[in-house]
This record gives structure tokens, C-alpha cells and sequence, in this order.
């Protein structure tokens, strides 16, 4: 049984969309992550110890693990696609792709629109899918990186403020939060150094608090202004126009930029896995 069926049968059971309590709805969501979080995280850390602190057996579980949680490689995948849809001209093409990454309604996207909303996923995944595990990862282990790559999960299903969810995932929505606040900033950094580090900087301090999640905001904004590009705008969210404001410094991108964006998380990683390599005393 796959993580997303399990959690779909835990929310089945724990889910009383007719209780308007609060505060039972927020307890129901606490339990449903203990439920989901705890065992697979406690079974690898069990694992693990009984394989010996200095086991062979315990590096290469810590790295097929890192590699199942982190998800370059299919960032890199969507993204590309969408480029590729719209270097072939192909637009209804590249919005059918992007909605594949994006929250968003992409049927009535213009070209301007599926650049931005792919390479607004790009940055935003990159601290998420990648930078967010790989610095628990170095934190505390492979447990840590499971840890919160289940937490993120979950927060991508029941994370929203909507009827359904606003109190039930309530928990969740924080833990992610926590999760990620220092990760997303590391990663904002990270983006400056690998790209215009001065409008980076000058986006994540003057921009970042225009946009609602306090880590998507920084990490989106730094890493328009790395880019030296003009991200944001309204966008239509489940049929409701929602006035998004703009972000960054410079032109509005182009199919090109996507790439361009690609490659700075690209760049990010490699800067990140030299200072890995660095503190393990490996360089």
C-alpha cells in the first residue's frame, strides 16, 4: 500500500467534516500525523541501530533513502518538459504539463504564464523537494530526511485553508512551517550566491513579505531577483482569481528562463554537496 493510500484511509477515518468543533478537528489532525509520521521514521532508526553505528548496511540505507526523498530529478523532468512544449510552439501542450506542477488553473495561460508558474514551482520545489530534505539529512540522518519528507507530503494534501482542511491540517501546516524556515533560507542564500546575489538579497528583504507563506515567500522572491526576472501576478486558484502581487527585478520570462531557473538549482545542489563533502572531511 502506497503512502498516498494510506493517508487517503487514515483521513477517511480521523475526518469528521460534519463536526464544526475545532479543536477536535485539530486533534484528529495531530493523531493522523503521529499515525503516519512515527512509524516508518521509528522502523528506520530501529533499522538502523541494529545494523551497527559503522555498518556498510546503514550508509547505503542512509543514501537510498536521501536519494527516494529528494526530488531533483523529476523537477528537472517537469521542468524541462514545459520548456521543451513551448521551444516546439506547442502551448496547450506546456499548460497540460504545468498543471502537473502547479495549484493553480493553467487552461487560460498565456506563454508569459506557464514560464512564470514553472519556474515560480521551480524555485519553490527546489527548496521543498530538494534543500529542506537534504538539510535534515545532514542534520540528523536519514531519519530526519524521511521525517520531513513525510511531513511535506502531507502538507501538500492537507495544508489548505479551505473547509476541509483549516483545521485538520492544521498541525501539519506548522510542522511544515518549522520544517522548513531555516532550510528556506539557506536555500534563498544559496540562489543569491549562485546568481545576480545582489538583487537576490534585495528581493528576499524587500519583497519576500509581500507574499503569504512565510518560506515560499523569501525563497520565491530571492530567487526572481537571482534570476534577474519579474515573477507573480494574479492567477486563477480553484476557478477564484487571486491577486498574487509581482516579485523581483527585470524582465518577464521567457521559455529560456526556465532552463536558466533549472540550472540555478542545478548550480545550488553541486554548491551544496561541495560543503557536504567539506564538513564529512571527505575534501
Amino acid at each position: 500500500m502506497g503512502f498516498g493510500t494510506l493517508t487517503l484511509k487514515v483521513e477517511d477515518q480521523l475526518l469528521k467534516e460534519n463536526d464544526s468543533n475545532a479543536s477536535r478537528q485539530r486533534l484528529a489532525g495531530i493523531i493522523a500525523c503521529l499515525v503516519l509520521i512515527l512509524p516508518p521514521v521509528f522502523l528506520l532508526i530501529f533499522i538502523q541501530m541494529s545494523l551497527g553505528e559503522n555498518s556498510f548496511l546503514v550508509w547505503f540505507i542512509s543514501i537510498i533513502v536521501l536519494y527516494l526523498v529528494i526530488g531533483a530529478k523529476s523537477l528537472e523532468d517537469h521542468g524541462s518538459r514545459v520548456a521543451s512544449r513551448l521551444k516546439q510552439g506547442d502551448l496547450e501542450g506546456a499548460r497540460n504539463d504545468v498543471a502537473n506542477i502547479v495549484s493553480r488553473n493553467t487552461e487560460n495561460l498565456d506563454e508569459e504564464g506557464v514560464c512564470k508558474a514553472t519556474i515560480e514551482s521551480v524555485l519553490e520545489n527546489g527548496s521543498d523537494a530538494i534543500f529542506a530534505a537534504f538539510f535534515w539529512f545532514l542534520i540528523a540522518g536519514a531519519p530526519a530526511a524521511l521525517c520531513y519528507r513525510l511531513v511535506n507530503t502531507l502538507d501538500a494534501m492537507w495544508g489548505y485553508r479551505n473547509n476541509r482542511y483549516q483545521y485538520f491540517g492544521w498541525a501539519v501546516a506548522r510542522l511544515d512551517d518549522i520544517m522548513n524556515w531555516l532550510p528556506a533560507r539557506l536555500t534563498v542564500l544559496t540562489y543569491a550566491l549562485m546568481g545576480n546575489f545582489k538583487l537576490a538579497i534585495r528581493a528576499w528583504r524587500e519583497q519576500a513579505h509581500l507574499l503569504e507563506s512565510p518560506n515560499a515567500g523569501p525563497v520565491m522572491a530571492g530567487g526572481a531577483g537571482a534570476l534577474n526576472l519579474t515573477l507573480g501576478g494574479p492567477a486563477i486558484y480553484h476557478g477564484k482569481l487571486k491577486e498574487k502581487p509581482s516579485f523581483g527585478y527585470g524582465p518577464v520570462p521567457v521559455y529560456q528562463d526556465i532552463y536558466r531557473a533549472l540550472s540555478l538549482v542545478r548550480h545550488s545542489i553541486y554548491l551544496w554537496l561541495f560543503l557536504a563533502l567539506i564538513l564529512a572531511g571527505i575534501l
